[in-house]
C-alpha cells in the first residue's frame, strides 16, 4: 500500500505544472435512514437514526486519474446495538459510528487495458460472491489492484489481486466483526457477450485471515458459470434472465475439508410498467469432513435471501430460496423522475434434512426527484426452524452531487 501512496504523492505533486489538462470532479454524496428492528427473544426493539456523509473527488489527466474519498457515519439517535459497542441485548443494526478512508485509488485507463490500485470499491457480476455491500452505510471496499482487459468487442477479462477487505464493522471493527480481514484474495472472470446475453467463467479465490475468531474456515476457492441477458417477446414485453452454478471448497489454510454447490435461475417479464419475478436460489450443504455449507462472506448479502438479513451466514445444513414478486412503477408525474412499489416473498428450506426455515416479505416504495431519493422499507420474517420472528422497517433519504 506504500508503494501506492507514494505514487499518488508523486502524481498529485506532478498535477499543478499542467492543472489546465486536469479535469476535477467532485464526489458528495449524503445518506439520512431510520432503522427500526424488532427480534423475538430480544429485551428491547432496536432504533438508530444515522447520519452517512461522503466527500471526496477525481483528478483524471489523460489515461490517469487519482481518487480520494473519506466517509463518516454518525448516529443521532442510537438505541441500537451496533454489533460492537454495548450490551446486546437488542438486535444487532450493522451500521457503527465510523470515520475513515472510504476510497484511495489510482487509475490507468486506455483501451483496451484498465488498471486500478488502492482502496476501491469491486462489484463482480451480481455481487453474490464479490460485492460493495452498498446497504450498509460503511460498506465494503478492497485494497487491491485490478486489471481489466478488453482484448475483443464483447469480450472482458477481468483479474483482481485484493490483500485486504474493509468490511461494514467500521474502524472499530474487533473480534469476528472485524474492521479489515487480510488475506491473498484472487478474483478472476473472463466474460463473452453472445446472443443469448453474457457468459462469464469465473475463479474467485477467498483467502480470510481471521484465525483468532474463525479459525480461517471462511476461506473458500469457487469455480463457476454465469449467464445473464434478455429477450424481447412483443411490444413493450422483455423477459430477463439469470442462470448461475458454482463448485465451492475449503482453501488455503481453511481446516474443514468440504465441497458444496451453487445453483441460481432466476427470470423477470416485463410488461409495461409492471415486472414479474420469480427464482431459486440454493447455497448447498457441504459434503466431507466438516458439517458446513456454501458461503460467501464477501458478497452484498442484504440483496440476496430477504432483507430481514437471517441468512448472513449459511446454515450448516444449506439453504434453498425459492421467490416470487413484482413491481409497479410511475416515470415523470409532474416534478418526480420516478414512483416504484415492489413486494417479494420468499421461502426458505434447508438443502439436508428438509427442514423448513421460515418465510419472509419484503415491501418498498421508492419516489425519485432528480439527485434525491426517498425509500420505505419492510421485511417480516415469520421463523419455523431457524432463528426467531423479525420485523424491520427502513425510512431513507439519499443525495448525491
Amino acid at each position: 500500500m506504500r508503494f501506492w501512496i507514494t505514487t499518488a504523492a508523486a502524481l498529485v505533486g506532478a498535477l499543478p505544472a499542467c492543472a489546465q489538462d486536469i479535469t476535477l470532479k467532485p464526489l458528495i454524496e449524503g445518506r439520512t435512514r431510520y432503522e427500526h428492528v424488532d427480534q423475538d427473544g430480544l429485551a428491547a426493539a432496536s432504533d438508530a437514526v444515522t447520519i452517512r456523509v461522503r466527500v471526496g473527488a477525481e483528478a483524471t489527466r489523460g489515461a490517469w486519474s487519482i481518487l480520494g474519498e473519506a466517509q463518516g457515519n454518525l448516529a443521532i439517535v442510537d438505541n441500537y446495538y451496533d454489533g460492537l459497542h454495548g450490551i446486546a441485548d437488542r438486535p444487532v443494526i450493522g451500521d457503527p459510528q465510523n470515520a475513515a478512508i472510504y476510497r484511495a485509488q489510482i487509475r490507468y485507463r486506455s483501451h483496451p487495458l484498465t488498471v486500478t490500485a488502492g482502496r476501491q470499491r469491486i462489484m463482480l457480476d451480481d455481487e453474490r460472491f464479490v460485492g460493495a455491500a452498498g446497504f450498509r452505510n460503511n460498506g465494503q471496499t478492497y485494497d487491491a489492484v485490478r486489471t481489466e482487459i478488453v482484448p475483443l468487442k464483447g469480450v472482458k477479462l477481468d483479474v483482481t489481486y485484493a490483500w485486504n477487505v474493509r468490511t461494514i464493522w467500521g474502524s472499530d471493527g474487533r473480534g469476528f466483526r472485524q474492521r479489515g480481514v487480510s488475506g491473498d484474495n484472487v478474483f478472476a472472470n473472463l466474460s463473452a457477450a453472445t446472443p443469448i446475453g453474457t457468459v462469464t467463467g469465473f475463479a474467485y479465490l477467498v483467502d480470510q485471515d481471521e484465525a483468532a475468531v474463525q479459525g480461517y474456515r471462511l476461506s473458500n476457492q469457487n469455480y463457476g458459470a454465469r449467464l445473464a441477458g434478455a429477450r424481447p417477446l412483443g411490444p413493450g414485453v422483455k423477459l430477463n434472465y439469470q442462470l448461475s452454478y458454482a463448485r465451492q471448497s475449503d482453501y488455503h489454510r481453511n481446516p474443514n475439508r468440504y465441497q458444496a454447490d451453487y445453483w441460481l435461475a432466476d427470470g423477470a417479464l416485463d410488461v409495461g410498467n409492471w415486472t414479474l419475478n420469480a427464482g431459486y436460489e440454493v447455497l448447498g450443504a457441504g459434503t466431507g469432513t466438516a458439517l458446513t455449507s456454501f458461503q460467501t462472506p464477501l458478497g452484498s448479502v442484504f440483496k440476496f435471501q430477504g432483507w430481514a438479513d437471517k441468512f448472513t451466514t449459511t446454515p450448516p445444513n444449506g439453504l434453498h430460496d425459492m421467490y416470487v414478486g413484482g413491481s409497479h412503477s410511475w416515470k415523470k408525474i409532474g416534478r418526480i423522475d420516478l414512483i416504484s412499489f415492489q413486494a417479494l416473498y420468499h421461502r426458505f428450506q434447508s438443502d439436508r434434512l428438509n427442514q423448513h426455515y421460515g418465510d419472509v416479505v419484503n415491501l418498498l416504495a421508492t419516489v425519485k426527484v432528480k439527485k434525491t431519493a426517498f425509500s420505505a422499507r419492510y421485511a417480516r420474517y415469520e421463523a419455523d426452524r431457524f432463528a426467531t420472528d423479525t420485523t424491520k422497517m427502513w425510512l431513507q433519504l439519499d443525495w448525491t452531487y
